[in-house]
């Protein structure tokens, strides 16, 4: 197994969610957060300045739930909304997503094993327990959006989401960099599926590297092949770090 770089204080840390963190349920709801995750993470967040953030294709709240009572900073529904400090501050409009929605959700009415999930700015079709509909989800949302401008569709792990054209998690991670406690540091970017490779992008055009989670081709350097082997190199990072101060 690859042996991963070592996290010190110089870092900006950006990790994904589903998949990276927690392991991928069948249900976004069914996710599990793992015992000793939070306390984890608030003591990397301490230990490196306040410069670590979540990057996930949730919803803010969904995120919050999760890690409660911890709130982190966050950028949420692929950086369509950022969380630096305390308020939240939406970086897109919501665009009219209403032939999107209504697709999706016939063709859930019809398909038991299908789940729409609605987002301030985005409209996602799941699939995992159906993956036999793949391509007829992906059918019906292209179809969909021939309705809406300004958007695009994007592919993720059994799963199908409508979004504002250009919002991405490396143009999150991007725009992080630029505030402190993240500006002068070097980024380090974690994720487990296609929709974080424009992370990974992002954080080795400012001189960071990646850390892809699971199989599947990527431009990540460096690969974790579990979801609980990179909670064993967070833990260990933060018992480094705090030997340190």
């Amino acid at each position: 197994m690859q042996l991963l770089p070592t996290l010190t204080t110089a870092h900006a840390l950006f990790l994904d969610f589903d998949g990276t963190l927690t392991e991928l349920a069948p249900r976004p709801e069914a996710v599990r957060v793992a015992s000793g995750l939070i306390p984890t993470l608030s003591s990397l967040h301490a230990q490196l300045g306040g410069a670590l953030a979540i990057v996930t294709g949730r919803p803010e709240a969904d995120i919050d739930g999760f890690l409660a009572p911890l709130r982190l900073p966050l950028a949420s529904e692929h950086g369509a909304q950022y969380r630096l400090f305390d308020t939240s501050v939406p970086a897109t409009a919501p665009p009219a997503l209403e032939p999107v929605l209504q697709a999706a959700q016939a063709l859930a009415a019809r398909h038991p094993g299908l789940l729409v999930e609605t987002k301030r700015v985005s409209v996602a079709l799941h699939y995992r327990l159906a993956p036999h509909l793949e391509s007829l989800c992906h059918d019906t949302l292209v179809q969909a959006m021939r309705e809406v401008d300004g958007v695009e569709l994007l592919r993720g792990k059994c799963v199908f989401e409508v979004k504002p054209r250009g919002v991405h998690k490396g143009q999150a991670i991007i725009d992080f960099m630029t505030q402190p406690p993240f500006a002068g540091r070097t980024p380090v970017f974690v994720g487990d599926d296609v929709t974080d490779e424009a992370g990974f992008a992002a954080v080795q055009s400012l001189g960071g590297w990646g850390i892809k989670v699971g199989e599947g081709p990527t431009m990540a350097q460096h690969r974790c092949m579990t979801s609980a082997a990179l909670r064993g190199w967070l833990s260990s990072a933060r018992t480094t770090l705090e030997r340190e101060r």
